[in-house]
């Protein structure tokens, strides 16, 4: 897959709530950071599992919304629109670098 559909495949798997589907797309070492943050807030695909089944795919009215995506060589910056997290749905930038076909660190800027 390119960057761009790797993107796009774990935007999918995000929306339907399939942990299996979702971390298929990550690195095993993978890393998450949250700027200004220097030092990654989550290390590993085993912590992103355990984060997203725990604090994410159990919320009813989780949802992200594209609103625009960049590509530039192996990094995907989307624009998203979050739903379900928090009472009101909240803007973010999530930038996706992509190695070997998955992804190995994420970037996300909230509004």
């Amino acid at each position: 897959m390119t960057p761009a559909q790797l993107a796009q495949e774990q935007l999918i798997a995000y929306n339907e709530r399939n942990l299996d589907r979702f971390l298929a797309c990550y690195a095993e070492d993978f890393a998450l950071y949250r700027p200004p943050a220097a030092e990654p807030v989550l290390r590993g695909k085993a912590a992103l599992a355990a984060h997203y089944a725990n604090n994410r795919f159990n919320l009813p009215g989780l949802h992200a919304e594209l609103l625009g995506r960049l590509v530039v060589g192996s990094k995907v910056f989307d624009h998203e629109r979050v739903h379900g997290v928090r009472p009101e749905p909240f803007e973010v930038v999530a930038s996706y670098e992509v190695r070997d076909g998955l992804i190995v660190a994420a970037y996300f800027f909230d509004a």
